[in-house]
C-alpha cells in the first residue's frame, strides 16, 4: 500500500518513482533529441553538399566540360632525326595514351592506389568507411587518404581551393562529385591514362612519361616491372621516394609495391621476394638542365616564338608555346651534336689543365694579382663555341655553345670577338673579285706605314724578304703579303665585301683590319665561308624544319628557296676553295690530317689574335661548314705561347676531332664526305705555282719606287669612328706591272 501523508484534515497519497521507469523516460527524451539533431544534422549536410551541387563554393565542371579538358602540356623540340633534345613548358609533361603504358604499370598503380579501382564508380564506401574509423577513432595515421583513382584525378585536374574551416570538407566531397561525373565521362582506361599524365612526380616533372625519361632515359612504354614501381611507389610522397635524390627510401617503397602487387595476386610471393632483391639502377637524364643543346634551344625558343606569332597575325589562331604539347622538328644532327661535345671534353680539359698550370708557375704564381688584382685562378677558365652548318640550305646541324650552360649561359656562337688572320679569307675573296689570281706574287719585305704611327707589320715567324704567290700567302697566313695585298685591292671594295657576308661590326679603312682587327661572332664567319662553299651565295642559318599540333597536324613547314642572294662570283667561290684546301694540305691546317687523321676533302682557315686571346678555325666543304673560337672570358688571360694558344693548336683540334668522328661514323660519314667540284677547265692549273720565290734583282728595282713599301704621304688623323677621313693611295705603274706578274 502505497504511503500517506496527513495535512489538517487533509490526507494525500504518495507515489514512488520506478528508477527504470525513469530511465526509459530520459531515454526517450535522449531519442527525441538525438533525432531532431541528427534530422537537422541530415538536413545541414543536404544543404551544404547541395550548396556545393549547386555551385556556391565554386563551379563544378559537367560532362561535356571534363571531356575538353587538356592538361598543359611540354612542346618537343626533336633533332632531325626526331630524338627528343629537350623541351619548352610551364608543366613539364607529355602525354600519352592508354596503349602507351605498360600492364605492370597498371597493375601497380591500381594495387598500391586503389585496389578497388574498377569496381567502383568515383568513390569507395568501403575505403572512406575505414578511413574514418581508423583516423578519425582511432588516430591511425598509416589509415591512408580514402581517396580514389578518380577523386585523385580530380585533385590534379582542378586543384584544391581554400575555404577557411571548411576546406576539408568542401574539398572532398567537389572531389566526389566530379569523380562520379568522370565515371560517367571516361572508361576506366581513359581514367588511368589520364591520371598517369597529370600526377606530379617531383622536381616539376608531371606525367608518367616525362618521369620515365627523367629517371630512367625511355618512354614509358618500355619500362621495366620494377622502373614501373618505382614511379608508383614516388607517388605517396614525390620529394621522400624521389629515386635520384633518395635512392634507399625510394627502393624500399618500391619493395612495398611489390609487396601490393604479390597482396592482390598480380605477381607470385616468390616474384615479390625476386623483385624486392634487385638494385635500384636508374639512368637520370635531366634534359633542361644537362641535355645535349642548351644553348641551341635557347635559339629555337626564340625562332619558335616569332614562328607562332607570324601564324597568329595570319590566321587568328593562338598557340602557347609552353602549354599545347607542339612538336618542333629542328635541323640538329644529334649525333653530330655529341661528336662536338666529346671533342670538347677531350681537348678543353687538357688545354684547361694547361692554361692554369701556366699561371700556376708565372711568376711565382703572381702573375693573375699583376694583371688584375679582382682574378682568382677560378677565373683561368677556357670557353669555347663551336657552330656546323649546311652551306646550301642554312641547316643549321651543331650549336655548342659553350662548355656549361648552367654555370655560363651566356652563348659563345654570338660572342663577337677580333677574327684574326680568321678574316683574311674577306680580303682574298675582294681580291679575286677584283682581278687578282692565285698566282699574283705579293712582296714580303718589311713596311712601314706613315699616318699609322709608322705601324709595321711581322708575320708569325718573324721572317721578311722574297715574294709570296697569293695563294701561298693565304696558305701560310703570312701577314705582310697580306697587308700589300690589302693596300692593292682598297678598302672599298673589303669594305663592301664585309657588308655582303652580313658581318655587323663597322669597319673604317686601316691596314691593320689586314690582319683581323675587326670583331666577328662564330655565327656570322661560318655564315661568310658558306659562300666559298656553296658558290658564292649567302645563306640564312635555319634552325627549325618543322611546327606540328600534338596530334600530328602540321602548322609550320619550311620552305626550301633556291640560293639567290649572290655576293661573290661562282669563279672567286671556287678559286677561294682551292686557296683554302691548300691551306688544310699544306699551310696552317695540316694537323688536320697530319695529326687527327682527318681524310675528307675539306678547305679552312686558322686565326690566332693578339697576345693569344682567341683562336680560331674553320673549315668547309660544299656539305658542312664548321667553325669555333676558344678564348677565356677577358683577354687578359691568355695562353704565353703559340704552342699552346694559337689557332692550329686550340681551335683547330675542336673541328678536326669532331670531324675524325663524323667521318668514322657510318650515319653521319656521307654528310661531310662530301667532295669540292673540279675547277673549270679556264681555271685548272691556276694554282700551279711556287708559293714563295726570292727576289730578282728587278723586282728589287722596282721595290724602291713602289708606293706600297712605304707611304711617304702620311694620311689625315681619323676625326672619329663615324668619320673616318682616309687619303686613299694612288695607282703607279708598278702596280700595273705588278698585276701582270
Amino acid at each position: 500500500m502505497a504511503p500517506t501523508l496527513t495535512a489538517g484534515n487533509t490526507t494525500k497519497s504518495i507515489t514512488t518513482l520506478n528508477p527504470d521507469s525513469l530511465y526509459r523516460r530520459m531515454l526517450k527524451k535522449i531519442g527525441k533529441a538525438l533525432i531532431i539533431v541528427s534530422l537537422a544534422g541530415i538536413v545541414m549536410a543536404v544543404v551544404f553538399i547541395g550548396s556545393i551541387f549547386l555551385g556556391f563554393f565554386g563551379h563544378l565542371p559537367d560532362q561535356a566540360a571534363l571531356l575538353h579538358y587538356k592538361n598543359k602540356t611540354a612542346s618537343l623540340v626533336q633533332a632531325d632525326a626526331g630524338e627528343v633534345i629537350g623541351k619548352f613548358f610551364e608543366q613539364n609533361r607529355t602525354n600519352i595514351s592508354f596503349d602507351q603504358i605498360p600492364a605492370d604499370l597498371i597493375n601497380a598503380l591500381v594495387a598500391t592506389e586503389d585496389a578497388r579501382f574498377f569496381e567502383h564508380q568515383g568513390i569507395d564506401t568501403r575505403s572512406l568507411l575505414r578511413v574514418m574509423v581508423k583516423s578519425i577513432l582511432f588516430s591511425d595515421p598509416d589509415a591512408g587518404g580514402g581517396s580514389t583513382i578518380s577523386q585523385q584525378l580530380v585533385k590534379n585536374m582542378f586543384g584544391r581551393k581554400r575555404y577557411g574551416f571548411l576546406t576539408m570538407p568542401v574539398n572532398k566531397i567537389r572531389e566526389a562529385i566530379i569523380a562520379r561525373r568522370l565515371e560517367k565521362a571516361f572508361t576506366k582506361e581513359e581514367i588511368l591514362a589520364l591520371y598517369l599524365n597529370t600526377v606530379s612526380f617531383g622536381e616539376n616533372i608531371y606525367g608518367i612519361e616525362a618521369a620515365a625519361r627523367r629517371y630512367f632515359n625511355k618512354s614509358t612504354d618500355r619500362l621495366r616491372i620494377e622502373e614501373s614501381a618505382v614511379l608508383v611507389g614516388s607517388l605517396k610522397a614525390n620529394t621522400a621516394y624521389n629515386p635520384h635524390k633518395n635512392p634507399e627510401s625510394s627502393k624500399s617503397r618500391r619493395n612495398v609495391v611489390f609487396m601490393q602487387l604479390s597482396k592482390y595476386k598480380y605477381i607470385t610471393s616468390a616474384q615479390d621476394d625476386s623483385l624486392s632483391k634487385l638494385p635500384l639502377v636508374l639512368d637520370y637524364a635531366n634534359l633542361e638542365s644537362a641535355g645535349p643543346a642548351p644553348y641551341f634551344l635557347v635559339r629555337i625558343k626564340m625562332d619558335a616564338r616569332q614562328i607562332l606569332g607570324d601564324i597568329l597575325q595570319a590566321t587568328g589562331k593562338e598557340w602557347i608555346l609552353e602549354e599545347d604539347g607542339l612538336i618542333i622538328k629542328t635541323t640538329l644532327n644529334l649525333q653530330m651534336q655529341r661528336f662536338a661535345l666529346e671533342a670538347f671534353q677531350e681537348h678543353l680539359s687538357v688545354m684547361q689543365v694547361k692554361l692554369q698550370n701556366q699561371y700556376r708557375s708565372a711568376y711565382g704564381g703572381q702573375l693573375l694579382r699583376a694583371i688584375n688584382d679582382s682574378l682568382t685562378l677560378s677565373d683561368v677558365v677556357l670557353h669555347a663555341g663551336l657552330f656546323a652548318m649546311d652551306p646550301t640550305t642554312g641547316a643549321i646541324k651543331t650549336w655548342v655553345g659553350g662548355i656549361n650552360f648552367q654555370t655560363n649561359p651566356y652563348d659563345q656562337i654570338l660572342a663577337s670577338r677580333q677574327l684574326a688572320s680568321a678574316f683574311k679569307p674577306v680580303i682574298y675573296a675582294a681580291a679575286v673579285e677584283s682581278g687578282i689570281l692565285p698566282c699574283q706574287y705579293l712582296r714580303n719585305d718589311p713596311i712601314a706605314l706613315e699616318g699609322f704611327e709608322d705601324w709595321s707589320p711581322n708575320n708569325y715567324d718573324k721572317t721578311t724578304g722574297g715574294k709570296y704567290s697569293v695563294a701561298g700567302a693565304l696558305a701560310h697566313s703570312m701577314n705582310i703579303p697580306t697587308v700589300n695585298l690589302y693596300l692593292e685591292t682598297g678598302f672599298d671594295r673589303v669594305q663592301q665585301l664585309w657588308k655582303k657576308m652580313g658581318f655587323a661590326f663597322e669597319i673604317y679603312d686601316n691596314p691593320s683590319i689586314a690582319l683581323g682587327t675587326p670583331e666577328a661572332s662564330i655565327y656570322e664567319l661560318a655564315v661568310a665561308y658558306s659562300a666559298f662553299a656553296n658558290g658564292g651565295y649567302r645563306v640564312k642559318p635555319v634552325g627549325i624544319e618543322s611546327i606540328s599540333t600534338p596530334d600530328g597536324t602540321l602548322i609550320y613547314q619550311h620552305t626550301l628557296l633556291p640560293l639567290s642572294d649572290r655576293i661573290i662570283d661562282e669563279q672567286t667561290s671556287q678559286l677561294m676553295s682551292a686557296m683554302l684546301q691548300k691551306a688544310v694540305r699544306e699551310g696552317t691546317g695540316t694537323s688536320m690530317a697530319g695529326v687527327y687523321g682527318v681524310t675528307g676533302p675539306w678547305a679552312g682557315k686558322t686565326g690566332t689574335s693578339q697576345n693569344y686571346s682567341d683562336a680560331w678555325f674553320g673549315a668547309f666543304n660544299p656539305g658542312l661548314v664548321m667553325v669555333t673560337r676558344v678564348g677565356a672570358a677577358t683577354p687578359a688571360i691568355h695562353f704565353s705561347q703559340g704552342a699552346n694558344g694559337s689557332g692550329s693548336t686550340l681551335a683547330l683540334p675542336l673541328v678536326a676531332l669532331t670531324l675524325r668522328k663524323m667521318e668514322r661514323d657510318p650515319v653521319t660519314r656521307k654528310s661531310v664526305m662530301v667532295p669540292f667540284p673540279e675547277l673549270p677547265p679556264y681555271l685548272q692549273g691556276s694554282l700551279d705555282c711556287p708559293d714563295f720565290k726570292e727576289e730578282t734583282f728587278i723586282d728589287k728595282i722596282i721595290s724602291i719606287f713602289d708606293p706600297n713599301k712605304r707611304i711617304s704621304e702620311p694620311k689625315k688623323e681619323l676625326k672619329n669612328q663615324a668619320d673616318p677621313a682616309v687619303k686613299k693611295k694612288k695607282k703607279s705603274i708598278f702596280d700595273i706591272f705588278r698585276r701582270k706578274n
